[in-house]
């Protein structure tokens, strides 16, 4: 299984939605999809390299404490939480605050395809 970017407008994930319910109003078993609809703008940030290579780490860890990623990206706060923000806003990732035991809570970023693949698709 796959998780599909594809880069289209609202009338395109229309179009998508009402294929699936035809599926349905037929009776016919549903195609399972997991796709996630991306203003093409924004496709382009994801594909940025160290976004790239932010998702290729969080493969290969799942679950990593915010702290232990800036260190590991030898990334700023700043640029992380950019990142982090663009990769979340598309569930690419979830961000999480659990209790860090003795020293209150800390930020948990985890990967939310695990070691799916992701493929991009761009429509023009």
């Amino acid at each position: 299984m796959t998780v599909e970017l594809k880069a289209g407008s609202l009338k395109d994930f229309f179009a998508s939605a009402g294929e699936t319910a035809k599926e349905i109003d037929e009776g016919r078993k549903v195609t399972p999809k997991n796709v996630i609809w991306v203003a093409p703008s924004d496709l382009m940030a994801i594909l940025k390299p160290e976004r790239t290579k932010l998702v290729r780490y969080l493969r290969e860890k799942r679950k990593v404490i915010y702290s232990e990623l800036m260190s590991a990206m030898n990334r700023t706060p700043v640029s992380l939480n950019n990142d982090l923000k663009i990769l979340s806003k598309y569930q690419l990732v979830k961000i999480l605050r659990e209790p860090n035991p003795g020293h209150g809570m800390h930020k948990v970023i985890e990967s939310t395809f695990g070691n799916e693949e992701i493929e991009f698709k761009a429509v023009i």
